[in-house]
């Protein structure tokens, strides 16, 4: 008659064995089976058991635990201090400065006619900022300078309406030349100083913002 401590040996058998035969199949690399064969004692009338060791390959199981723990010297010595991810740095929340803000969200500030203009190299810079504008020298004079192609004259009138607006809220004017009835050229440089100032590049990113997809000519389809 079969008792409880046989029953528990032969189920414990079974799982166990069966589970082993699983992982073995799964992982064949990360295990190592003893070359000594599994042992059963009874003592008294407690249930035989099974012992089973194995070695488990941790990279090959469990992957990559990623990078090691710093020794203490390291620690001593402040190796991470001028790498970036430092944990002692400190974050702070500032407020853009002008120099951080685009030219379109700044405003145009006072000039004064001692004020030297913009020096060549730096308006080269700052032309980049501007789309559709260029820099052109009249008489050693720097002056920015943009073109529009219209559908019509009705529609050159209102892109001078539409700068108009934007100039006069800024405070600084560019000539505007409605070249042909579909054509408009504006003009830009601080008379002042003879030259060109952040003022003018500011009025200029501040024109580029205006809408003129409804304005220029349709495109034609051909069948």
């Amino acid at each position: 008659m079969a008792t409880a401590s046989n029953l528990n040996l032969n189920l414990n058998l079974n799982l166990n064995l069966n589970l082993n035969h699983v992982f073995l199949r799964k992982h064949p690399k990360a295990v190592t089976w003893p070359t000594r064969a599994p042992s059963l004692s009874r003592r008294g009338n407690r249930a035989a058991s099974l012992v089973v060791t194995r070695a488990i390959d941790t990279n090959q199981f469990l992957g990559d635990f990623g990078a090691r723990d710093p020794f203490p010297a390291e620690l001593e010595s402040s190796f991470g201090e001028k790498v970036l991810g430092y944990g002692s740095t400190e974050h702070r929340i500032l407020i853009p400065n002008i120099s951080a803000l685009s030219l379109a969200q700044q405003d145009c500030a006072p000039i004064s006619p001692l004020q030297p203009p913009i020096s060549e190299q730096d308006a080269q810079m700052l032309v980049r900022k501007v789309v559709g504008w260029r820099l052109v020298n009249e008489e050693g004079r720097h002056k920015l300078q943009c073109l529009w192609k219209l559908r019509d004259f009705k529609c050159g009138v209102e892109l001078i309406n539409r700068i108009s607006k934007v100039v006069e809220a800024a405070g600084h004017f560019p000539n505007i030349y409605l070249e042909q009835p579909n054509q408009v050229r504006a003009e830009l440089w601080t008379a002042s100083i003879g030259g060109l100032s952040m003022n003018d590049f500011i009025v200029a990113a501040k024109i580029d913002e205006i809408k003129t997809s409804d304005l220029a000519p349709r495109k034609r389809v051909w069948a």
